[in-house]
């Protein structure tokens, strides 16, 4: 049964909630929903009614298409001045010899271990240290681009940002501009945890506000950057935390189109100072993707990270609004095994990424970051490809 007959039988539930019924109708006519819609649907919806309207919104934007890039990361540092409850990556000044601090030279090492390999992305984050100020970046992008100019840069977060240019004394603007001018070209989602003073005080009081993080997206928008969003969910929030999250950055979105992805992020407690928290099921992982896919109307992707939540999560998420799972990342980030991520060593080859997709009855599409078409994959079956393996997926009446 494709999307819209699933969708339509779901209408004619008789035994469907009144609400959610009316929140179905909403879906189908391309209506917005409301705000006391989303907390209703954390509060009401079950999973497969959830699956089926995100779903049906996924395919109405992408079909099949299911995209993934070939991409690194380089983490400049994991020494913070900055002391997140949640964060099990980063160590503080006072513990700096316990992690690490790349220079320039160290950086650019490992952009050229990727000479002759066909990556279109770098992505860099990390943690906020004095001596990896504004020259410091400023450097660095310079010279990744004269090395490698067709080399796309996705770097730092707002959290990076606010930091650096508080110490050179630049607006936001002004900022933003410099380093766009020196070669970076997007910027990654993170640093948004959950926007809510009741909560941001309580997990990262010490980090940049809800309001700073919008507003250095909202320059990088007005520059004609493109970059992403994300949400730290499953951990002292309430459901309308979550909402309130998704509400603000979709009146941004409204503001400038800058975002191209919205990436839920799940908490994960290992050695951090929240470990007494327990995290969420996989159910509740999938019923959130679905309910970001349904709330964020005007954001094209729906991006799940395979690395934080395993191979098969993001396999079964693809059925739950996900039209994205990253890239090949060739085992470069510790942020998401640090934190207890399933996948220790993070990486996949192409191939692997490609069968993934393809064994959820998915159509891959390599793409760079910006969602242009590298390679479509749909028909494509490497030399030695012998034998495929399906993974059983909740059903979606």
């Amino acid at each position: 049964m494709n999307a819209t007959k699933k969708l339509s039988f779901l209408l004619n539930d008789e035994n469907l909630d009144t609400d959610l019924k009316i929140i179905a109708q909403k879906v189908v006519d391309g209506e917005r929903i409301s705000f006391d819609d989303g907390v209703l649907l954390y509060h009401k919806g079950e999973l497969n009614y959830l699956g089926v309207l995100a779903n049906y919104i996924r395919e109405k934007k992408h079909g099949d298409h299911t995209f993934f890039n070939r991409n690194f990361h380089i983490e400049p540092t994991n020494v913070c001045v900055y002391d997140c409850k949640f964060c099990s990556y980063s160590r503080m000044i006072k513990q700096r010899e316990e992690g690490w601090e790349m220079d320039v030279d160290g950086m650019m090492d490992v952009v050229k271990k990727y000479d002759g390999e066909p990556v279109t992305e770098v992505h860099i984050t990390g943690g906020v240290v004095p001596k990896q100020n504004l020259e410091f970046y400023a450097d660095f992008f310079r010279q990744c681009k004269a090395h490698r100019p067709e080399l796309h840069i996705k770097g730092l977060t707002p959290v990076e940002y606010y930091y650096i240019f508080k110490k050179a004394k630049l607006s936001h603007y002004e900022g933003m501009k410099y380093l766009h001018e020196c070669g970076l070209d997007s910027m990654p989602g993170g640093g948004a945890e959950i926007f809510h003073p009741e909560v941001r005080e309580k997990i990262a009081y010490d980090k940049c506000t809800a309001e700073q993080w919008l507003d250095i997206h909202e320059q990088a928008h007005k520059l004609g950057m493109r970059t992403n969003a994300t949400m730290l969910y499953g951990h002292i929030e309430e459901f309308w935390h979550r909402v309130d999250h998704m509400e603000r950055l979709r009146t941004l979105q409204d503001k400038t189109g800058g975002f191209q992805t919205f990436i839920p992020l799940k908490f994960r407690n290992k050695e951090n100072q929240m470990s007494d928290v327990p995290e969420v099921s996989v159910i509740e992982d999938l019923r959130n993707y679905a309910i970001a896919r349904i709330y964020m109307d005007n954001f094209d992707h729906i991006k799940a990270y395979w690395a934080m939540i395993s191979r098969n999560t993001a396999q079964m998420s693809l059925a739950y609004g996900v039209d994205d799972i990253d890239g090949t990342l060739d085992d470069t980030t510790k942020i998401y095994s640090m934190a207890g991520a399933e996948e220790q060593k993070p990486a996949m080859s192409t191939k692997e990424l490609v069968e993934l997709i393809k064994n959820v009855g998915r159509h891959p599409i390599e793409r760079d970051t910006l969602y242009n078409v590298v390679v479509d994959y749909k028909d494509v079956v490497f030399e030695e490809e012998k034998e495929k393996k399906y993974y059983a997926l909740p059903v979606v009446n």
